[in-house]
């Protein structure tokens, strides 16, 4: 360990690296990034341009699948609000401003399957039909409500997707494959929470279960469906069409923030605040964002404390090489989302140069939030979506007028179970120390 902390270029990133070991929550500023112009027109801006046409012809049939999406035609999207008093609460509760130009990205209430993992798991889904229709003969020429049809359900029956998760990419991939027909088996680290389990079982999914870390649960996946001629595995790691569909959420925030008139240019930066596990729904979205507003936009990916894996890869420049356990780290975490050991080496490559900050947050810490924003804002979230509201203003230089728009993204909570979430607010609640709490 301390060959792999000597072999870092400043004492700024070793004193991270010393924070990192200790679990203490740090924030990291890399001394440089890359150019932007990577993020023009490629590959992966072509995909990104495929999975927005995608979520387009398949809207009617979410419509029709999903009600909560009729007021937007099937368009699978979540508000964005404006949150000044929650912010006043959080500089309170702990001692530092926070902007009070603060809005709230709100994942934990997007249709189907309520994370921020929703459109890249449900796009893969949605575009892994479409090549097994093709594959299959399947006529989809009156549109996409021929996947209701009975025969052409009995076909897609016969084709399997496979995804190894912690919890929410597992449940948006479940729920949307079991509605379109396919058969569906999740492989469920034991970080898993035993509620997204049963809910996926509800559905008709095939839950495996496994006494293991995320990284194993994934590993088991891809065995599974390399043994099985028809099945497809979803690779959380290095999937393309995951990320393109986490790629269209920052083109689509681009479109909110106009609408509701809020200017972004080199006076009015914007910095988004993103929960990240193995790193694919926050660098999907910082790659949307790059493609539109440039050196404008701002995003910092938030780790709790046992599992920064996504700040250790890059800090270290091993990426996928490393992993938290070894520098000692690898705790359960109440952020079941975010329990990730080991980040995505193809994220790290392709948007790594893009990524303005990292911070990482204690478990009591996310508690702490999760109770304030629902007494001040009535937001029910899980720990995981708390993590971008803990650390909102960390860039930012106290001498500052805290300049811009700043953005929290959320995470996970509509699905939980009442009973679920009275139990985490009882004890958030009872680590708040402002007293403000009623």
């Amino acid at each position: 360990m301390q060959t792999l902390r000597g072999s870092l270029s400043s004492d700024r990133a070793r004193a991270v690296f010393d924070d990192l070991v200790a679990g203490r929550p740090t924030v990291w500023v890399p001394e440089c990034t890359t150019q932007r112009s990577h993020t023009g027109p490629g590959a992966l801006t072509a995909a990104t341009d495929a999975a927005e046409e995608r979520f387009r012809w398949f809207a009617p049939l979410v419509e029709e699948l999903f009600p909560d999406t009729r007021e937007l035609g099937g368009i699978i999207e979540s508000p964005l609000t404006k949150v000044s008093a929650l912010s006043d609460a959080l500089s309170q509760e702990f001692g530092r401003p926070v902007p009070r130009n603060l809005w709230v990205k709100r994942d934990d209430a997007l249709a189907v399957s309520g994370s921020v993992k929703s459109r890249g798991g449900i796009h893969e889904v949605l575009e892994t039909a479409l090549s097994v229709a093709a594959d299959l003969g399947i006529d989809l020429s009156t549109g996409p409500t021929a996947f209701l049809e009975e025969p052409v359900r009995e076909k897609m029956a016969t084709r399997r997707i496979v995804v190894g998760s912690t919890g929410n990419l597992g449940m948006s991939i479940g729920l949307m494959g079991a509605v379109l027909g396919f058969s569906v088996t999740v492989h469920m680290s034991h970080d898993a929470k035993q509620w997204k389990k049963d809910r996926l079982r509800r559905s008709g999914v095939d839950v495996v279960e496994h006494d293991t870390d995320f990284t194993e649960a994934v590993h088991a996946g891809r065995r599974a469906a390399e043994a099985d001629p028809h099945a497809h595995f979803i690779d959380d790691e290095n999937s393309r069409s995951l990320f393109a569909g986490y790629a269209v959420a920052g083109r689509r925030l681009a479109g909110q923030l106009a609408a509701a008139s809020v200017q972004v240019d080199e006076k009015h930066p914007l910095t988004v605040y993103l929960p990240c596990g193995i790193g694919g729904a926050p660098g999907g979205i910082t790659y949307g964002l790059a493609t539109i507003f440039g050196d404008n936009v701002r995003c910092v990916f938030v780790e709790p404390v046992s599992m920064p894996a996504f700040l250790l890869g890059r800090l270290t420049g091993l990426d996928d090489a490393i992993s938290v356990t070894d520098i000692g780290r690898g705790e359960l975490t109440v952020a079941d989302g975010l329990a990730v050991g080991r980040p995505s080496g193809f994220v790290g490559a392709t948007v790594g140069g893009l990524i303005a900050g990292y911070a990482t947050v204690t478990d009591d810490d996310l508690m702490r939030v999760l109770a304030l924003a629902h007494d001040v804002s009535a937001m029910s979230l899980e720990p995981s979506a708390c993590a971008g509201l803990r650390a909102a203003g960390c860039l930012v230089d106290a001498n500052t007028d805290n300049p811009g728009t700043h953005i929290a993204w959320l995470t996970g909570g509509s699905l939980m179970p009442d009973n679920e979430f009275a139990a985490l607010l009882e004890a958030g609640r009872r680590m708040v120390t402002t007293g403000k709490i009623s």
